[in-house]
């Protein structure tokens, strides 16, 4: 029976349970694999930290994903196919893993910050530029 994520290890199980996803995918694995060339052991508890951060108000995170994000657009152009299967793969993971209060705000905050990030990274995606 699936229960509501509760703590940093419930944090970590859907972390490497999405991560583990992501490097398999055909549309975004690519971009952490070979683009970004992610170094798993480090990456892994930053987003431990940043998803805990968001769910849990824990101010254990610091960093600059935008930062980070437009960067690996510079180097790699990401675009709206890419935030949205992202944001696929991290719902669905949600979704196998985990029911109740705070797997429904992990998975809105995920869908706010998945489009906060298109807009901000690349900004020909924002809706609002063709008004």
């Amino acid at each position: 029976m699936k229960k509501d994520i509760t703590d940093r290890t419930d944090i970590q199980l859907l972390v490497n349970s999405f991560y583990s996803k992501v490097q398999a995918d055909e549309t975004i694995g690519y971009l952490f694999n070979d683009i970004a060339q992610v170094n798993w052991e480090q990456h892994l508890p930053r987003m431990y930290d940043f998803w805990e951060n968001i769910l849990f108000q824990t101010g254990g995170f610091k960093g600059n994903p935008m930062q980070v994000h437009a960067e690996l657009h510079q180097r790699s152009p990401l675009n709206k196919a890419h935030f949205d299967r992202w944001q696929e793969l991290f719902l669905a993971t949600v979704d196998e893993l985990f029911v109740g209060e705070k797997a429904e705000i992990i998975k809105q905050r995920a869908r706010s910050i998945a489009t906060m990030m298109l807009i901000k990274v690349t900004p020909s995606n924002d809706p609002r530029s063709i008004m």
